[in-house]
């Protein structure tokens, strides 16, 4: 049930207001000045507040301030019966979420609630779901491998430099790229993923640089580039092995000029923006077939960053498993779980062809097909079905 806490320093008021709040279904509870609203604070979260502003020892604007100290994310609205335009100014300043003049018009109070009450959900839920994404992009494994990457990425994610990371599929460049972007100075900047190898290369021009209208048949409208989106922040080129000559050429015109032009278009338009790249190809072998600009490798891969793959790190895949496993039981509400040391055992045997991707699959798959425990039987008979493969 929703909890409201009412201040005020008249008993009529706060009474007739908890009256008619219960009656709406909602937790209330009173206080009659600002030391014992901080003490009912204290004992438990509150969706919304509401404030009287003139009050004795400390009236409700100085009391403002303690609240936010106390709970950010709770919505404040403040009631007076000697408001001013200046003094709602002020507490709307000071992060009040409404200001309501005595005497109160209940509809408007209890409309005012409702709203606040979706603010206070909508905050929590996107922090939940900020933790969720974070969990999702946390970097599992204590191998000497993976610590030397999560050293380097500590020193350089401070810096603008360009970043250029190497590996096989699926062994989490992606995530590399984006520890980098969260950890740097523009962590509150756009980060902006373009899959070079899903886009046709006829289309890739306008993905980075955007078009004018008219520039071409579909063009029916002037479209902002991935370049000028990701504008204070970071651009993640990924597979930039698979990006054609052409585009090659333009992107290595906006590495030297931070500048890009759109399709079809004349004006340059000045960007601002951190460039990581990945592939999963032999870059070096690329350059030398003419697939891949030799003066492009070198403007991207200021740092050199390369991701090994699961099997050359199998003592991080119980880790692994322990951590999708948690996540997959999380996602699918469902009762706990647990690897046995013979489970463990068992997945590092297995040749891992996908890599960690292909762990977290077999991971859920085990999931959902084992019981309270998963044996080592059970990865020998579903973590690879169609296959022995064993080291």
């Amino acid at each position: 049930m929703p909890k409201i806490l009412v201040i005020d320093d008249e008993s009529s008021i706060r009474n007739t207001l908890k009256e008619i709040l219960e009656y709406e279904k909602y937790e209330v509870a009173v206080a009659e000045d600002a030391e014992e609203a901080l003490e009912q604070m204290a004992s438990g979260p509150f969706e919304v507040i509401l404030c009287d502003v003139k009050m004795p020892k400390m009236d409700g604007i100085e009391l403002l301030d303690k609240i936010r100290e106390a709970d950010p994310d709770v919505a404040v609205v403040m009631i007076s019966g000697h408001g001013t335009i200046d003094t709602a100014v002020e507490a709307i300043k000071k992060g009040a979420y409404d200001f309501i003049a005595k005497p109160l018009d209940l509809n408007r109070m209890l409309i005012t609630i409702r709203n606040a009450m979706d603010k206070t959900q909508l905050t929590t839920e996107t922090k939940v779901l900020k933790r969720k994404v974070s969990k999702t992009y946390d970097m599992i494994g204590e191998s000497e491998a993976i610590n030397r990457i999560k050293q380097m990425i500590e020193r350089v994610a401070a810096t603008d430099a360009r970043v250029f990371i190497t590996g096989e599929n699926g062994t989490g460049k992606e995530l590399v790229a984006r520890w980098l972007h969260e950890l740097s100075n523009r962590s509150k900047g756009p980060f902006i993923e373009v899959n070079c190898a899903a886009i046709p290369s006829e289309l890739i021009e306008s993905e980075l640089f955007g078009h004018e209208k008219g520039s071409f048949t579909s063009a029916v409208k002037q479209k902002k580039g991935n370049f000028e989106l990701a504008s204070g922040g970071t651009i993640f080129l990924d597979e930039i092995g698979d990006m054609s000559l052409a585009a090659q050429a333009k992107v290595l015109r906006t590495l030297q000029e931070n500048k890009i032009t759109r399709v079809g278009g004349e004006k340059e338009i000045n960007v601002d923006v951190r460039v990581v790249a990945a592939t999963n190809k032999d870059i070096q072998n690329e350059i030398r077939e003419g697939r891949f600009r030799e003066d492009l490798y070198h403007r991207l891969s200021v740092i050199l960053i390369h991701v090994p793959s699961l099997n050359e790190r199998t003592e991080d895949i119980p880790l692994l498993a322990e951590h999708f496993l948690q996540q997959v039981l999380g996602e699918q509400s469902m009762p706990p779980k647990s690897f046995s040391t013979e489970a463990h055992k068992e997945l590092q045997k297995i040749e891992w062809t996908g890599n960690i991707r292909e762990l977290r699959n077999v991971v859920e798959r085990l999931a959902i097909l084992c019981d309270k425990e998963i044996t080592g039987e059970d990865v020998q008979q579903f973590a690879q079905p169609l296959s022995s493969s064993r080291r």
